[in-house]
């Protein structure tokens, strides 16, 4: 049967797709393959995860969860989701703290993406990891860590597949605790490039979406910490937006009823910090994605320069959404060393349409050093990319010494790391 992922605009160049239960049986997979890759929930929109050879998702691996209170930790298996790890750590009295907006994806995944959430003093979660176990090119079980690998670690967390299997993580956590959200409407576009750092600093995490039809956000979904300010305290107006009557969601014709709830109705974190309830299933195909990172105090420019060409945006765009994301100091992530804004662009489903369009709003982005998320579409020529990453020659050697024959690599490696 054809292997699609989850927007189903990539087509996977193998069937051969292992579901292992065990860490042994993924040490025996990796051991018979000639090339290998990991597959997570699927929902890159490039090539990232795909194989010549065999493919192996981690879905029915042995669910794990220890908890080391004293130190802060949890220990996770390689396979599991936000949505279902999410739960388990606030009943145990803890919580992650940031988590992508779509708590179907895996942690695992997320991590080797540098996949993010939002806040602007919030790093990804890749940014708390303090220990891997991975199967490597050989079959081994390895276990590598921040406390003893150091500068290494800091390479080995966004690996983009290429290290080797990721069994499981160590994540340090912090005390539970609970939120709620307020949505505005109408936020006007000279407002956001005038006040910007205010902001986006308003809440724990602050979210706007656009459709660029108009030089304004449609809607600011502000997360907020319980404890540190009352909910009953929001304004009605906010910069010149209006607080919204009932719930919403970011694409109006959609039911708000598959967003986590807003109206400032307190909640624990994992029921607030996504823009979307786990129990419910992200639609298939229907809408590709591109997002592009670049330097915080940069962000008004940039807004200003995608406004210009709204026109040519829009017509393509279901939805945009600028975030911010807290610098961190893993080799390859776009945040390395630099706070971010995050330009998320959700297309229509017309890859040709969109594909046209990449190239100009990368080119209005490239005084900005723009970085295109690992696992989404962008056109940005492999050396340009390259050249955006001071520690790319340090991860390449660091692949090579975990995966000297290259098992690990596809295309999208060879590409982008290894041309």
């Amino acid at each position: 049967m054809e292997l699609r992922n989850w927007a189903g605009n990539i087509r996977f160049s193998t069937d051969r797709v292992h579901h292992p239960e065990t860490v042994g049986q993924v040490q025996e997979i990796v051991r018979k393959s000639r090339q290998v890759r990991v597959l997570g929930a699927r929902h890159s929109f490039n090539a990232i995860a795909d194989s010549t050879g065999d493919l192996i998702s981690l879905d029915r691996l042995q669910p794990v969860l220890e908890v080391d209170a004293q130190r802060r930790q949890i220990t996770i298996d390689g396979g599991v989701t936000y949505g279902r790890l999410a739960p388990r750590v606030h009943a145990a009295g803890f919580a992650l703290h940031n988590t992508a907006s779509l708590p179907h994806i895996t942690v695992a995944g997320a991590c080797a993406t540098a996949t993010h959430g939002s806040g602007s003093r919030n790093g990804i979660l890749g940014s708390r990891v303090a220990a891997m176990e991975i199967v490597t090119a050989d079959g081994t079980v390895r276990t590598i860590s921040r406390a003893d690998d150091g500068d290494r670690f800091a390479g080995a967390v966004v690996a983009l597949g290429g290290l080797g299997v990721v069994t499981g993580l160590t994540l340090d956590v912090s005390p539970t605790f609970d939120m709620y959200q307020v949505v505005y409407e109408n936020l006007p576009l000279a407002q956001v490039e005038e006040h910007f750092e205010a902001i986006m600093s308003s809440g724990y995490s602050v979210s706007l979406f656009s459709d660029w039809r108009e030089s304004r956000f449609n809607q600011a979904w502000i997360k907020t910490v319980a404890a540190s300010r009352d909910a009953a305290s929001a304004a009605p107006t906010f910069y010149g937006a209006t607080r919204a009557a009932t719930d919403v969601h970011p694409l109006p014709t959609l039911d708000p009823a598959t967003c986590t709830p807003q109206m400032g109705v307190v909640g624990p974190w994992h029921e607030r910090l996504p823009h979307f309830r786990s129990e419910f299933q992200p639609s298939y195909g229907e809408e590709l994605q591109s997002e592009y990172f670049l330097p915080r105090a940069q962000a008004p420019a940039a807004l200003r320069a995608i406004a210009d060409i709204r026109g040519d945006v829009a017509p393509l765009l279901q939805m945009s959404e600028v975030r911010t994301i807290a610098a961190d100091s893993l080799w390859m992530s776009p945040f390395y060393r630099r706070d971010c804004v995050a330009l998320h662009f959700t297309w229509r489903y017309d890859w040709e349409g969109v594909k046209q369009l990449l190239p100009r709003i990368e080119e209005r982005l490239a005084p900005f050093d723009a970085r295109p998320h690992w696992g989404k579409l962008f056109t940005i020529p492999a050396p340009t990319l390259q050249a955006r990453y001071e520690r790319l020659p340090d991860f390449r050697a660091l692949l090579e010494s975990f995966d000297p024959n290259g098992i690990f690599r596809n295309t999208f490696l060879e590409t982008f790391v290894f041309s």
